[in-house]
């Protein structure tokens, strides 16, 4: 018996416009969006640390939230992969489930991260106590504007999904869309980066802190 081959993969022309990364409008777009944020992180990665040596500011302890947060973010972004091998395979239900939890973790994520601002706030660290305390508050600040950016899209795909897998014709229509399986790819792409550069912001502030 051949073996069966899914939907999604069926549609698939390897020379079509959605097939290629290099040149369709939305990865050219994609490109450079992640370029543009890892050049605006990484200015203010060195400025902070321009400005730390100039005026031999000591840097600021994250809070372990901090650290529980990185793995909030990985763990999404493992559900976000999960999630895109459900949709190659056409596995409707899975494909549901791991955006939901996708979903919910990036939430999850957000809701964390105000609860480790406010134990910077406890410990009397606010924007204005200094340069140390507000580039952490406008690097971190800018990085969780990226993930508010990034929900709607994740809420529309899981709507998607739900609206559009009702039954098998529109599950087809679904799956064989190469238009989808490209926002997908970049979605994931995208989710990805965010959360390698939320690690990098991580260890970046951390390794400020032990070489004080």
């Amino acid at each position: 018996m051949p073996e069966k081959i899914p939907l999604s993969q069926q549609f698939r022309a390897d020379g079509d416009e959605y097939g290629s990364f290099a040149f369709h409008p939305y990865n050219v777009l994609l490109i450079l969006l992640i370029f543009s944020l890892c050049m605006l992180f990484l200015s203010l990665s060195l400025a902070f640390v321009y400005s730390r040596v100039q005026n031999q500011l000591p840097p600021i302890k994250l809070p372990t939230l901090f650290l529980f947060n990185t793995l909030i973010l990985i763990a999404s972004s493992g559900t976000m992969l999960w999630a895109k091998r459900a949709y190659l395979a056409d596995n409707t239900s899975t494909y549901k489930l791991a955006l939901g939890i996708t979903l919910g973790l990036s939430i999850f994520f957000l809701g964390m991260q105000i609860m480790a601002w406010n134990q910077l706030f406890h410990q009397k660290i606010f924007i204005n106590s200094g340069n140390s305390a507000g580039y952490l508050y406008v690097i971190s600040g800018l990085h969780f504007a990226h993930v508010i950016g990034g929900i709607p899209f994740l809420g529309y795909f899981l709507w998607q999904a739900y609206q559009k897998m009702k039954e098998p014709v529109s599950v087809l229509v679904y799956f064989s869309d190469p238009e989808k399986r490209l926002k997908l790819r970049l979605l994931t792409i995208y989710w990805h980066f965010l959360d390698a550069l939320w690690v990098y912001l991580v260890l970046f502030f951390f390794i400020n802190y032990l070489f004080r």
